[in-house]
């Protein structure tokens, strides 16, 4: 069945933070919150020619007492089963990595492979109880919330692991937690658990390389790569979308809080809403043979416009 009620209780994000705000919701009471204020863009700018590497927020899933998510996995399903049963004990629920091409409810089964984060809730009877709070309108169609009851068999399926993800996934799901955390092989059952971490040698970093925090210098990056290679635009057409959801979520926060003027934050909004648009009409007009990259640059130069008139009221992250 699905969650009808998910647009009121979990806002529209990208499938990783939308259920990893469920799961840490019942033990960071203010995590909603929390995420608002710590949306940023920070963009790696020392990767190859036509590739990106994105942070969406700096780590929100630090508990009180230190410990962070961290990814797990086993190669067979009997042991990824068994730990997430002992997850379900202790914790009662856990953080399974799936992949939308298993998923009935997504708009892209049997179609194409990506890593989708779903919270266990319960397990009775040879059962899981699952619940998918991701709801939105993919490139693939319109997904919804998902509540069900699904035994042994179904479950492996929908964890099916994507044996060879290509890079730019691959650094997704590295950095969903908003740095750089280990990933196991790809072929194996992965789920992610508390675990305290070590101490990380420079926490203003979301990992290895040089990257730009500000938004200007973040989305000017951007707008270059995806004009000297248009094969990017369908490679980091996700990025842009997650960006844009992250965003209008902390607009949204700050213009409840009433720090924001309203005409400036929902031009801001718009903008925002205009950008994966526009990424998207690219990259089908550029794999027609017709590159645009005006496109880019007005969408992007029209969302710094949006964004310089809100400057003084919704300081940059870092």
């Amino acid at each position: 069945m699905h969650l009808t009620d998910a647009p009121t209780t979990m806002p529209d994000l990208s499938c990783y933070t939308t259920n990893l705000l469920a799961y840490l919701t019942p033990h960071v009471p203010d995590v909603r919150r929390r995420l608002a204020h710590a949306v940023r863009l920070a963009v790696r700018t020392d990767l190859p020619p036509g590739e990106l590497a994105f942070s969406h927020h700096t780590r929100i899933d630090t508990t009180d007492d230190g410990r962070r998510l961290a990814y797990h996995a086993a190669l067979d399903w009997p042991t990824a089963r068994r730990a997430l049963l002992g997850l379900l004990h202790r914790d009662r629920r856990a953080l399974a990595v799936a992949n939308t091409r298993h998923l009935p409810w997504a708009p892209a089964h049997q179609q194409a492979d990506a890593p989708h984060w779903l919270l266990i809730r319960d397990h009775r009877d040879g059962r899981w109880l699952l619940a998918d709070h991701f709801s939105a309108l993919t490139p693939h169609g319109e997904q919804k919330a998902y509540l069900g009851w699904v035994d042994d068999t179904r479950l492996a399926a929908l964890m099916t692991p994507w044996p060879h993800p290509s890079r730019e996934a691959a650094r997704r799901d590295g950095l969903a937690l908003g740095e750089t955390v280990p990933l196991p092989p790809p072929a194996h059952y992965r789920w992610l658990a508390p675990t305290t971490p070590a101490p990380a040698p420079d926490a203003g970093a979301p990992g290895p390389g040089t990257w730009t925090f500000a938004l200007e210098p973040s989305l000017t990056h951007v707008a270059a790569v995806l004009r000297e290679d248009p094969t990017a635009l369908t490679r980091h057409a996700d990025d842009l979308w997650a960006a844009a959801r992250h965003h209008t979520y902390r607009l949204a926060y700050a213009l409840a809080d009433a720090a924001l003027d309203p005409e400036r934050a929902a031009a801001a909004t718009v903008a925002w809403d205009a950008l994966p648009q526009a990424l998207r009409f690219a990259a089908r007009s550029a794999a027609r043979g017709r590159p645009r990259p005006g496109l880019v640059d007005r969408a992007v130069n029209h969302l710094l416009t949006a964004h310089h008139a809100l400057r003084a009221d919704l300081p940059e992250k870092d």
